[in-house]
């Protein structure tokens, strides 16, 4: 039999959908939020030769150059005050967390709950300062020596940079403001919506190829087989789960004695969502980040090296990548989705006990045994979805956004932005409800005769 929350569930319908105001603002306030981030992407930094640029990344899309591009939803190769996107943000976003893993006083400051957050999101906000402008400088450079400035110097580098590290703290400040006042994570939400709007030409392209010549008619097929495919294989795993048995003892409130229950606790396969793509992904542009200061020509002995072996579909490439993943995949959820101390303590403040298991400490060191071997899958999973469609990619030299690593975003971010939506309209739904049982109750007082007074005896 479905439970209560199961069954409103499926009663929601439209009608549900226009009765909650504040879900329908939330929405508005993020798809107007999505549409600036839309319309900065086709705001140009003032000296750039548009010509130059629009064929630089033509010979580009196929290597990291596309990768990056797709992060940016385009920016880059129109060279948009938000072309440096969101991945200053995520690059000072992991070395903050790795740093509050390994320092004691930053991981005092985990510790102490919203304030202790606050100060490490200013910390963060702080060093994405500092890469935006280093970026930004090495890409100011960078387009000088290519010849995509149409007048270069010290004025065109300094409006460069200015422009481009004010678009990326706008672009976060966006992210934050729809993850408190919209709908779903904001940061992964810009990276999503960036990447959905480029696919219809990314589509168009890919088709050209087919009828120029450049791809035979069974590759065609072959790669769109093997994307549909990869998309039935990232929903079934995001869905998938390993539930942990819970059971909650007899009780006594009051006066009165409430039955024991049991529930059940589900960790997903996958409890880091997308970020340890997201993550690995911005480490292996790094290379590109650091060659742009040499503009690509003089670069040394050992940067040459790096450029050629940890190109697309570069063994080495593939390695580092894979590695990546599992580690921010063990390091992601251990640490921040699903830490298991902070689990053991709540069950153990709800008085809940896995059967067999003593709350508090063996609770916690069960739940990290279950989560480490559930991790193995679900490491492994992100992995090969997002390293198998690379290697098809790279060969057939296709855009990046057939890649694996776009398809794990736009599954995974539009799952939990649903999800979410979900959870809204229910929880409209049972103050619906509860209002109902209020007004019942005082209709029922308001209504009901008084009882007549018995005679008094004299």
């Amino acid at each position: 039999m479905a439970s209560a929350a199961e069954q409103m569930a499926a009663n929601m319908s439209w009608g549900a959908f226009g009765k909650a105001t504040e879900l329908r603002q939330r929405i508005w306030f993020t798809l107007g939020l999505l549409i600036i981030y839309r319309i900065g992407t086709y705001i140009p930094v003032p000296g750039i030769d548009g010509v130059e640029l629009r064929a630089f990344f033509d010979q580009a899309a196929a290597g990291l150059g596309g990768v990056l591009n797709m992060f940016t939803g385009g920016a880059l190769s129109r060279m948009g005050v938000f072309a440096l996107g969101i991945m200053p943000y995520i690059s000072a976003s992991i070395i903050v967390q790795l740093m509050a893993a390994m320092v004691p006083a930053l991981e005092q400051l985990k510790k102490e709950g919203e304030q202790g957050r606050k100060k490490l999101n200013q910390y963060t906000r702080y060093g994405t300062v500092v890469l935006a402008t280093a970026q930004a400088y090495g890409l100011a450079v960078s387009m000088e020596s290519g010849g995509l400035a149409s007048d270069p110097g010290w004025f065109f580098r300094a409006a460069c940079v200015i422009t481009l590290v004010g678009g990326t703290m706008f672009l976060m400040w966006l992210g934050e403001q729809i993850t408190n006042r919209g709908i779903g994570n904001g940061i992964s939400l810009i990276i999503f919506v960036g990447i959905i709007a480029e696919i219809p030409a990314a589509l168009a392209q890919f088709f050209e190829s087919g009828r120029s010549g450049a791809l035979t008619t069974p590759a065609i097929l072959g790669v769109i087989a093997m994307l549909i495919g990869t998309l039935f294989f990232v929903v079934f795993m995001e869905r998938s789960l390993r539930k942990i048995h819970i059971q909650y003892p007899r009780r006594q409130v009051g006066m009165k004695v409430y039955d024991g229950g049991s529930s059940h606790l589900p960790v997903k396969v996958n409890p880091a969502g997308v970020i340890p793509a997201i993550f690995a992904s911005s480490l292996l542009l790094l290379p590109t980040t650091l060659t742009t200061f040499s503009g690509g020509e003089s670069s040394g002995p050992v940067m040459g090296w790096i450029l050629a072996n940890f190109g697309p579909g570069q063994p080495l490439y593939l390695l580092f990548f894979a590695s990546m993943i599992v580690f921010f995949t063990y390091f992601y959820t251990l640490n921040v989705s699903f830490k298991t101390d902070d689990v053991a303590d709540n069950l153990k403040n709800q008085n809940g006990f896995i059967p067999g298991i003593r709350p508090g400490k063996k609770t916690s060191e069960y739940l990290e045994y279950v989560v480490n071997r559930i991790l193995v899958l679900g490491s492994a999973y992100l992995a090969f979805v997002c390293l198998m469609p690379e290697m098809v990619r790279t060969q057939l030299a296709i855009t990046a956004y057939f890649g694996g690593t776009s398809i794990l975003i736009i599954v995974s971010v539009g799952m939990d932005t649903v999800q979410q939506i979900q959870s809204h309209l229910l929880a409209h739904q049972y103050e619906g409800l509860i209002e109902k049982s209020q007004l019942r109750g005082r209709g029922s007082k308001s209504g009901a005769r008084k009882p007549r007074k018995a005679p008094s005896r004299r």
